[in-house]
């Protein structure tokens, strides 16, 4: 059994052993639990893809005279003003004003809130457009001008739900093409579409949230973030596999980091055919080896990871929790599931590439000091549902 301030020390002193979710596998094969688990300090998880709820406060400072902003546009894009005078809240799949949107259908939604904030992160010029009804505090009623990200004094991302810890599979029954937040979708079932890390996935790699939890710190796209939350629609309670790993949905996270610190390769605006715009974010998470059963949880192969997969034509939008049949993510990363003896193309939305280049450049800030793990200043919860929207009768 080791603590968090003995494995900080290891890190500290340049002794820690850092392997990435990827590496673990193999060398607990060739070690053995119990002296890989001696050996072993920290394991590196990491995912990168779209994560529709993403977003980030901005503050602008006071112009001259002030103002109190009431409605703002960041190159077009609606952001919230309904908070102080000059902080905005831009969300991520926040369309551009006068976006066709799927008016001529499939909608092509070429810019939207996820696209301004991989501006801001690359140090790009942005147009901020303001109004205000104005006070007698803050008369100013307008204002146009442009920025950089090292105009502002806070740009601080703040994701309500990141990081689905086994998300389900979307495929077509239909006769006719659909188009989804997971890709296209072709009829009767010729393609399937996913978006995860698999094995280098951090919450298949602690599934029960024994090191991730509130409190903790993260690689986000580069900056070094916090867990803020458990992320909205976490919904742990669920029928779980081989070591712990959900059935389903499940765990969420809530995260947030400095804007001004973020490497714009991991921070990329998504257009998505004819369903909207979204945030490809990059997020690295370390697992502190506290024991073998800790350990043990690490070693998850993609093998052993199985998915639903659901119909997104008709079971998906009508909620009637049908499930097609259940896949794993060696076959997925195969690009061919087999469904019920139909073989399927299979196509992730996530990007495995870069999360092992994120697992690898953490893994890296930890052997040299640069990164130290934490303890939660809460846990997660491990039983909770998820409520559907109460609608009233008519």
């Amino acid at each position: 059994m080791k603590t968090i301030e003995q494995i900080n020390e290891k890190i500290s002193s340049g002794k820690a052993v850092v392997l990435t979710a990827e590496e673990i596998i193999d060398y607990v094969d060739k070690k053995g639990l119990e002296q890989a688990a001696k050996e072993v300090d920290v394991v590196t998880t990491a995912t990168f893809g779209p994560m529709c709820s993403s977003g980030c406060f901005l503050n602008f400072g006071h112009s001259k005279p002030k103002m109190r902003i009431t409605e703002s546009w960041l190159d077009d894009v609606s952001a919230y003003a309904g908070i102080a005078a000059v902080d905005l809240f831009l969300g991520a799949t926040q369309l551009r004003a006068n976006d066709p949107a799927n008016t001529d259908y499939p909608g092509d939604f070429r810019f939207g809130g996820g696209h301004v904030m991989e501006k801001l992160v690359a140090g790009e010029e942005v147009q901020l457009f303001a109004l205000s009804y104005g006070t007698d505090e803050y008369p100013r009623k307008e204002l146009r001008t442009t920025f950089t990200i090292d105009d502002l004094n806070q740009a601080m991302m703040v994701n309500p739900r990141n990081c689905y810890q086994n998300y389900n599979v979307a495929i077509n029954a239909s006769d006719k093409t659909i188009y989804t937040y997971l890709g296209q979708l072709k009829p009767n079932m010729k393609n399937c579409g996913y978006s995860s890390a698999g094995q280098l996935s951090p919450l298949l790699n602690d599934p029960f949230y024994r090191t991730i939890g509130v409190g903790t710190r993260i690689w986000l796209a580069g900056a070094q973030g916090h867990v803020y939350s458990e992320g909205t629609q976490h919904s742990p309670t669920c029928e779980r596999g081989l070591l712990g790993v959900p059935s389903e949905g499940a765990g969420t996270l809530a995260l947030t980091g400095d804007m001004k610190k973020m490497d714009p390769e991991f921070i990329r605006g998504v257009s998505l055919k004819g369903y909207g715009v979204s945030l490809s974010v990059g997020v690295g998470i370390p697992i502190p080896i506290l024991d073998e059963k800790m350990l043990l949880q690490t070693t998850i192969r993609d093998r052993d990871i199985m998915a639903q997969v659901i119909d997104y034509s008709t079971d998906y939008p009508e909620r009637n929790g049908k499930v097609l049949g259940n896949v794993s993510y060696e076959e997925l990363k195969s690009g061919t599931i087999n469904l019920n003896g139909q073989k399927v193309e299979a196509g992730g939305l996530s990007s495995y590439g870069k999360a092992r280049k994120i697992a690898a450049i953490l893994q890296e800030e930890i052997r040299s000091g640069k990164f130290l793990v934490t303890q939660p200043i809460a846990p997660l919860p491990v039983e909770q549902g998820m409520k559907p929207m109460k609608e009233a009768r008519s």
